[in-house]
């Protein structure tokens, strides 16, 4: 009998949510990520230790002063990540940090920098994908980067202006949100969902539906589940980023999975034109979800690069 992780191997590509190397080779997924969460996290992983050591003595050689903290996050990141990129098949996502989320120009440059440190330790751009906040400035720096062919995964994303404007970017791929959207509508009124009234679940169908019935390239990838009902409900999209304990979960649950999301697209409603910033700005501001998850995603992914800022600074 196949599991459920198997069977849902087959309709969508998945991607391992975690920097944990036994992890990641145990579930064997396409791509995986790095961020400064899952940084904190391989601090405490036993398989990470040398490779800390390693890369804390090199950074601290290379930059001083106010330098050398940022340096050592960048330098760290890359590190994971190339470790990450010896076991999976296709990309790791390396994370912007989010306190650049409102600054374009500042964006693309770190994205720069991420770039050429993984290709002076011999991982080429096309394993890599940039990841940003689904801001106005992180769009347009996602959009200048992909047309220097360096690819992108937009992250953070909770509203359809939002997708649109990543989609009209010619961004590789976004990652709408599931589990924070629907924890919001749990808090605000009290209900709880099945799989298939999720409203995160709901969401992420509806950006998918937009992308195949105009025809966009950009790959949707369903992100932050709370539980494998959620990853269930979108079998068949393109890429599913998955935790450790859903996996495992998925991974020791025997049977079928059946494909839920089947539009591939006919592109009939042919090219809109472009949202404008003020579109955008005003579309986002009106979904007080969106406005709410946005600003706390960021605040969170802030405060965790905060936290390793502080233990690597102890560290030297």
């Amino acid at each position: 009998m196949t599991t459920q992780l198997e069977s849902l191997k087959q309709l969508s590509k998945v991607v391992a949510d975690t920097g944990d190397l036994e992890a990641i080779k145990k579930y064997q997924p396409v791509d995986a990520t790095t961020n400064p969460s899952l940084i904190l996290k391989a601090f405490d992983l036993p398989g990470y230790q040398e490779l800390i050591k390693k890369t804390l003595a090199e950074a601290a050689s290379e930059a001083s002063g106010d330098e050398r903290i940022d340096h050592t996050v960048d330098k760290l990141s890359v590190a994971m990540g190339a470790e990450i990129s010896k076991i999976v098949p296709g990309r790791v996502s390396t994370e912007v940090a989010a306190k650049l989320s409102y600054d374009q120009e500042a964006s693309i440059a770190k994205a720069h920098k991420l770039i050429e440190m993984y290709d002076r330790i011999g991982v080429p751009k096309d394993k890599v994908l940039i990841k940003l906040a689904s801001t106005w400035e992180g769009i347009r720096a996602a959009e200048v980067l992909e047309k220097e062919g360096i690819q992108c995964n937009l992250t953070l994303l909770f509203s359809d202006a939002q997708a649109r404007a990543c989609f009209e970017a010619g961004v590789f791929l976004i990652s709408p949100f599931v589990g924070r959207v629907t924890d919001w509508f749990k808090k605000e009124t009290g209900q709880d969902y099945t799989a298939e009234n999720d409203p995160g679940v709901l969401f992420v169908r509806g950006v998918a539906k937009y992308a195949a019935e105009y025809a966009y390239d950009t790959v949707v990838m369903g992100a932050s589940f709370r539980n494998t009902g959620q990853i269930l409900a979108l079998a068949g999209l393109n890429r599913l980023t998955i935790s450790p304990q859903l996996l495992e979960e998925l991974a020791s649950t025997e049977g079928e999975v059946t494909q839920k999301i089947t539009d591939t697209g006919s592109g009939a409603k042919g090219k809109v034109e472009p949202i404008s910033e003020a579109q955008f700005r005003w579309q986002h501001g009106l979904d007080a979800m969106a406005n709410d998850k946005l600003a706390e995603g960021i605040r969170k992914f802030a405060e965790d690069q905060e936290k390793l800022e502080g233990l690597i600074s102890k560290m030297f």
